[in-house]
């Protein structure tokens, strides 16, 4: 009997369509100890129901907001597929959502995943969602639900994507950006691990341009392959910022504003907390690049405007504090560990050094000195 016949006597299922349910149960198993190790106030069912359930009162919120965000990895998925290192990419994952929410003043309170691939490799999936919940641990927020979808025919062999959403809340009087940002205030700059998760398609075409192999020693981090010095993951600020904010009165304190610094650099996520009379003057001086910077400037030639506006370039989250509260709060920081550099101030709108236009005719952010390039 052919393989045809024996299909036609027998019937077709959805594991010969190429979608493995057993598989994805299989998952579904090794994972929920996973999740259990990100429990928090608010949470504590397990994975498994239609939707994950979460209980505000039960964190201790009297008048909450809630705020929501979503992302990706983007392609630097593709270093961790090509090179099957898939441990720290669900790091990333969770950073580029938390960090979105506590620029907002919120607590991020929970998270849900969602995994695509064209056939499941149970192991690889599980890996991913270690690293989820390792960021949401970091993050102490609770991983409550996610899902796997097996879809044959849309992704190529051993290629995944990812997306992350995630869910704070912050008392109603206490949303940050503040509305007071004023001529004098002092921008504070949390150093970042790296190039965090922005910037990857440039990366990959200065690393083809390199002719380096992706297990051959980084250049700029000779310990590691380029690999795994590249899939470093993004840090997650959450702790630190959350703790500072309450130590100095809640965001009626000399917090007034925070951005995290994404896809568009300094240039484009610092203007968008601020207003549109006043501008941030970003001293490039104040700060040394990772070595990483260094090494993608120099292999592609790229002029500093476009590093600025392409990568972190070393500042992963910048603070809006007022100024005479500025010496504190960096004791403050430098006790969570942070190594926070003072990186320039809020001015006037307009300045001929200007690289990033914002709202109107107003330059938004006025750059003096050069980057600084680490060796």
């Amino acid at each position: 009997m052919t393989e045809p016949d024996r299909e036609r006597n027998q019937g077709l299922t959805y594991r010969d369509a190429g979608v493995d349910i057993d598989a994805g149960n299989r998952l579904v198993e090794l994972i929920k100890p996973l999740a259990r190790s990100t429990q928090r106030a608010g949470a504590d069912t397990d994975l498994g129901g239609f939707g994950g359930l979460f209980d505000l009162k039960g964190a201790g919120f009297r008048d909450p907001v809630l705020v929501s965000a979503t992302d990706g990895v983007g392609t630097k998925l593709k270093i961790a597929i090509d090179t099957g290192q898939h441990a720290t990419i669900g790091i990333d994952l969770v950073a580029m959502c938390v960090n979105d929410l506590v620029v907002q003043g919120a607590e991020p309170l929970f998270f849900l995943d969602y995994f695509a691939c064209g056939k499941l490799d149970v192991e690889t999936a599980r890996a991913v969602v270690a690293g989820i919940a390792e960021g949401c641990r970091q993050a102490a927020c609770a991983l409550i639900g996610g899902e796997t979808a097996e879809m044959p025919g849309m992704y190529q062999p051993g290629d995944y994507d990812l997306a992350g959403f995630a869910v704070g809340a912050v008392e109603r009087g206490e949303i940050l950006p503040r509305s007071d940002i004023e001529v004098g205030d002092v921008l504070l700059g949390l150093a970042s691990s790296g190039v965090h998760s922005n910037g990857y398609s440039l990366v990959r075409r200065l690393v083809k341009e390199s002719g380096l192999a992706w297990d051959a020693p980084a250049p700029f981090e000779p310990e590691a392959s380029l690999a795994a010095a590249l899939l470093a993951p993004t840090r997650i600020y959450v702790k630190p910022i959350l703790a500072v904010i309450e130590a100095v009165g809640g965001t009626h304190g000399a917090v007034k504003a925070l951005a995290h610094i994404t896809g568009g650099g300094l240039s484009e996520n610092v203007p968008r907390v601020l207003p549109d009379n006043v501008a941030a003057r970003v001293d490039l001086s104040a700060f040394a690049c990772p070595p990483v910077f260094r090494w993608l400037a120099e292999t592609g030639g790229v002029p500093d405007a476009e590093m600025l506006k392409t990568f972190n370039c070393g500042i992963g989250m910048v603070m809006v504090v007022a100024k005479a509260e500025a010496d504190g709060l960096v004791r403050l920081l430098q006790e969570w560990g942070e190594a926070p550099f003072v990186i320039g101030e809020i001015v006037p709108p307009g300045g001929e050094r200007s690289e990033a236009k914002g709202k109107g005719d107003t330059w938004a952010v006025q750059y003096v000195g050069a980057l600084t390039l680490g060796r």
